[in-house]
């Protein structure tokens, strides 16, 4: 039986966004692969390229941590996508169901967690923070030594302007903390720096050895920097989670409709 034309609308939307997500699914993935594969050419095409800073955040733990993520993200969008792009193209109700059954699933995931994060604010802050300090503790090093973690601190710190969990004397007892540089007193992305952010050079050169509140950001934490960043920019936050919200929740209303369009002596 031939879909209406109300269905056939909703078929064809399906198709096109979940074939846009397939496709950039199969490209995160395939970049995870590369990386995963072969750093050396990622490498020599940076170099090629003459994009020398980039080489600060490009160490061979960095790459293959971040190709394993690249790869899971890449792997998980690929199933999804490929699941609503299918099932609407060949118009089958198992496809289709298991579709809107993942995407269900991940909308209920994420409203658990923000009705959790809601009704226990404080303990949710007290985690974040533990995990934070843990996280910082255990595995922040120095930029040689660098991993994903490291990197993604260093960057958090440039960008937000801050130093540690609470302040600078949070490195005591981190990798970092070991394999310094003798006479730092903490890392130079908790300076105020100067150019470009991933370059890491700070205004003052004294500042890893003798910091102060002119030449360093010593004394401001992350995780209350965080909180600020969330604050001030609250109306985007808003605009993101409700926009993927209902972009969710039109997936699922349209792919059980499609379903139910669907000749029922018929699965496909």
């Amino acid at each position: 039986m031939p879909l209406d034309c109300g269905a056939t609308v909703v078929k064809y939307v399906l198709c096109l966004f979940n074939f846009a997500l397939f496709w950039a699914g199969a490209a995160v993935l395939g970049i995870g692969i590369w990386l995963a594969a072969d750093q050396n050419s990622f490498l020599t095409l940076i170099k090629f390229t003459q994009a020398e800073n980039v080489q600060n955040l490009v160490q061979p733990q960095v790459i293959t941590q971040s190709a394993y993520l690249l790869i899971a993200a890449g792997a998980f969008v690929f199933i999804v996508s490929f699941l609503g792009y299918c099932g609407a193209v060949k118009e089958s109700r198992v496809l289709l169901g298991l579709y809107g059954a993942f995407v269900l699933v991940i909308v209920a995931l994420e409203i658990t967690a923000g009705s959790l994060a809601a009704t226990y604010q404080q303990e949710a802050e007290k985690e974040i923070k533990s995990y934070m300090m843990t996280a910082l503790k255990e595995y922040y090093s120095t930029q040689q030594d660098a991993d994903a973690l490291t990197t993604s601190w260093n960057l958090m710190q440039g960008q937000l302007s801050c130093c540690g969990v609470n302040n600078f004397t949070d490195f005591v007892g981190t990798p970092w903390m070991k394999n310094k540089t003798a006479g730092h007193l903490l890392p130079v992305s908790c300076c105020k720096l100067r150019g470009k952010l991933i370059d890491f050079q700070p205004e003052d050169p004294r500042c890893m050895t003798s910091p102060t509140d002119d030449n360093s950001y010593r004394m401001k934490g992350c995780y209350s920097r965080i909180i600020e960043y969330f604050h001030s920019n609250m109306e985007i936050v808003i605009g993101v989670g409700v926009g993927l919200g209902v972009t969710q929740i039109l997936g699922i209303v349209f792919a059980f409709c499609l379903c139910q369009a669907i000749d029922n002596d018929f699965i496909k």
